[in-house]
This record gives structure tokens, C-alpha cells and sequence, in this order.
């Protein structure tokens, strides 16, 4: 037991590498991850050890362990890949020219995603709104709001929920609502058509 307590202080105690970056009070980003040039707004959570460069976060979104999201790319289309040929800093110490590469492309996570552990998302990729990644996932194009996706690379599995009720949800930009309304609709969460109707009402 006692080894069990004691891995979990020294998992905790690491702390997080945060750069040029904000994240909301309500929020958290656990130790071991990487947060740069990013931001994350209110109620949303990041597990350990995720890697998140140039990402916007919305709201209520669920990140889990181990997640890349964004970064940097070699550039594929130069007579050699290697960062000895372009400026930064980089894991090899030498560099034989200094060449720009093409800037990193924002990442935009929506609010109240889910996206599982191990997902790894390209950079410049949209997440939509309401959408679920499922574990493991490579995601290398934009994903439609209240869907499903999963699998090498990432495809549709299904929607959530029907047209009409996907539609309704994201008019109503509930997550952007007072939170003492939506801590009284909250008794609702469970059923989405009768959320959406109080919503409306």
C-alpha cells in the first residue's frame, strides 16, 4: 500500500511545463504534460503526460493520458528532413543552416469533447464541438461536432445523437450560459431533447 501511495506522490510532483500559454482557473493540466502556446478555457481537464502545442481548448472538454495534440512538422518537401538544416532547437546539437520553416498551423479543440488516451491529433486539425476520439486514435482531418471517431487514421463511427438534436445543442451554446441556469438545468443532463427544451423555454 505503501508503494502505491508513494508512486502516486511522485506522479503528482513532477509538475507541468507551461510556455507562452493560459489556462483557465476552473481548469487543470496534470504533471508530466507539455502545454505551449496554447490555451485551454473553464471546466475543461488534461490528463498526464500529454504533449499540446498550439491548441485552442474550449470548454468541459475531457483529455486523457498521454495525448499529442499539435507540434511541429519535418519538412518533407527540402532534400532532407533533419532539424540540422532549420533554425530551433532541437534534440542534435548541430545545425549546417538555419532555414524557416513553415509556421505551426493552430489546432482547435471545441468544448465538451472527449478525446481517449494514446489519441494523437495533426496539427491545424478542428475538433467539433460535442465530438468523442477514441483511444488511440490518429487524427489527421477535422472532426464534425457530436460525433464519434476512431481508429489509424481516425474515421466516422457514428453520430451521438440525431440531426435535429445535434442542431439544437450547438444553437444553444450551452456551455457559454450562466453557470447557476445551467447548475439548474444540470438535473436534465442525462436527457438531451428535454435539456434543449428548457433551454428554449
Amino acid at each position: 500500500m505503501f508503494e502505491y501511495y508513494w508512486s502516486k506522490i511522485l506522479k503528482k510532483i513532477r509538475g507541468s511545463a507551461l510556455k507562452n500559454s493560459s489556462v483557465h482557473k476552473t481548469s487543470k493540466i496534470e504533471s508530466g504534460t507539455s502545454f505551449i502556446n496554447s490555451f485551454m478555457d473553464k471546466h475543461s481537464f488534461c490528463g498526464y503526460n500529454c504533449d499540446i502545442n498550439h491548441t485552442k481548448i474550449g470548454k468541459f472538454c475531457s483529455i486523457a493520458n498521454n495525448v499529442v495534440i499539435g507540434g511541429g512538422m519535418h519538412p518533407m518537401n527540402w532534400v532532407s528532413t533533419s532539424p540540422v538544416f532549420y533554425e530551433g532547437r532541437d534534440s542534435v546539437k548541430t545545425k549546417f543552416s538555419t532555414h524557416k520553416r513553415v509556421p505551426i498551423k493552430k489546432t482547435v479543440i471545441g468544448h465538451d469533447v472527449w478525446i481517449g488516451q494514446n489519441v494523437i491529433i495533426k496539427q491545424g486539425v478542428t475538433i467539433g464541438s460535442g465530438s468523442v476520439i477514441g483511444m488511440g486514435s490518429i487524427v489527421t482531418k477535422d472532426v464534425e461536432p457530436y460525433t464519434i471517431s476512431a481508429g489509424n487514421p481516425a474515421r466516422l463511427i457514428k453520430k451521438r445523437f440525431d440531426d435535429n438534436t445535434i442542431k439544437n445543442l450547438l444553437e444553444s451554446e450551452w456551455w457559454d450560459m450562466n453557470e447557476k441556469v445551467l447548475k439548474s438545468l444540470s438535473v436534465h443532463i442525462k436527457e438531451p431533447d428535454l435539456f434543449v427544451k428548457y433551454i428554449k423555454s
